[in-house]
């Protein structure tokens, strides 16, 4: 089935929206002396899972990155005081990372920003979900008038 031009317009403004936010989320983690990739790193060590410590092969994975690529980005991380690195006592192979002070007070602060900018862009995109549910409306209403 061919797509609507409405769907197409609601996916460019979807897509538009997810590139506002980004560009948001980036400026404020630069505001506040990160980097958009390490305020990327601090949530995923502290919201991927609920262990409250994550592996560098889960941070690789959040941030959809190769796993060395995500080694380096720990250990620039670690030099600023962000996270800190401990063997897991279970199985020394393996490193978890947490947060720092320091690195989770930053990550609270940008969380507070963000949670009121999804706000207006859950706003806008109610809308479109209106203009879809308004357009799906008006196709079934014109299907009725055509059987009568």
């Amino acid at each position: 089935m061919a797509a609507t031009q409405s769907e197409i317009r609601n996916l460019a403004r979807f897509r538009y929206a997810l590139r506002k936010f980004q560009h948001f989320s980036d400026q404020v983690a630069r505001r506040a002396g990160l980097t958009p990739q390490q305020h990327q790193l601090l949530l995923g060590v502290a919201g991927f899972n609920d262990k409250g410590a994550t592996t560098i092969g889960e941070i690789a994975e959040f941030l959809q990155v190769r796993h060395h690529s995500a080694v380096g980005l720990v250990d620039r991380a670690e030099e600023a005081g962000l996270v800190r690195r401990e063997v897991n006592p279970d199985d020394q192979r393996e490193v978890n990372v947490t947060l720092t002070a320091d690195g989770a007070r930053k990550l609270r602060a940008l969380t507070e920003l963000h949670h009121k900018e999804l706000s207006g862009l859950r706003r806008s995109l109610n809308i479109f979900s209106l203009e879809k549910d308004n357009a799906m409306i008006a196709k079934a209403q014109r299907g009725v008038k055509g059987t009568r």
